[in-house]
């Protein structure tokens, strides 16, 4: 796996997750923790603490060695990565009815992480407004979307970028009869 290990984290426990036939409820309950939360760690728009990614870990009944057996700690020797589209990684986010989301790669620059992801939105796709823990940056590839950021809203269409502090409420819509595409990169904001 060349993704970020924070990736390959949340990969790791929605994986788990699914193969034992948990809700994301479930999970969430027992491991104190909000649903929320929990999809939010499990699609890599947050950074679980170690506390919380220990009690995820012991209430799925993985063995600790065994949940980063495999997982690439050292990321790629090259200073070129290049991800051909075959390696992109479709994933789903909480909530979302037509949001298809494609992640290219993610890696960690000076100890932030950073994702890439091509986004591409249905006609009259929906999903609750979102935060996320991370700076946005959106470059719409094709097709018009409404932006809302805040109380704000902005009229995007291909050629035009958006970036703004994810923290605050946000959501896109697709009110066009043909899909929207967009680059997202997503900088995660560091903890310390």
């Amino acid at each position: 796996m060349k993704e970020d290990i924070i990736v390959q984290i949340s990969n790791r426990l929605k994986e788990s997750r699914k193969d034992k036939s948990i809700t994301l409820q479930e999970l969430a309950d027992s491991a104190g923790v909000t649903k929320g939360l929990l999809s939010q760690i499990e699609n890599g728009r947050t950074i679980p603490s170690l506390q919380v990614l220990l009690n995820l870990i012991k209430e799925l009944k993985l063995d600790l060695n065994e949940f980063f057996k495999d997982i690439n700690l050292h990321g790629p020797e090259s200073k070129v990565l290049v991800r051909r589209r075959s390696d992109h990684q479709a994933f789903e986010k909480e909530n979302a009815i037509g949001f298809h989301y494609k992640r290219i790669f993610s890696t960690t620059i000076q100890e932030h992480i950073v994702d890439f992801v091509i986004l591409t939105l249905d006609p009259g796709c929906s999903r609750p407004p979102v935060e996320t823990e991370a700076f946005e940056f959106k470059y719409i590839l094709s097709g018009k979307v409404t932006y809302t950021v805040a109380d704000q809203q902005y009229d995007l269409e291909a050629g035009d970028s958006i970036f703004f502090d994810a923290a605050e409420t946000h959501n896109p819509y697709n009110n066009s009869k043909e899909p929207v595409t967009m680059l997202v990169i997503y900088f995660f904001k560091n903890r310390k």
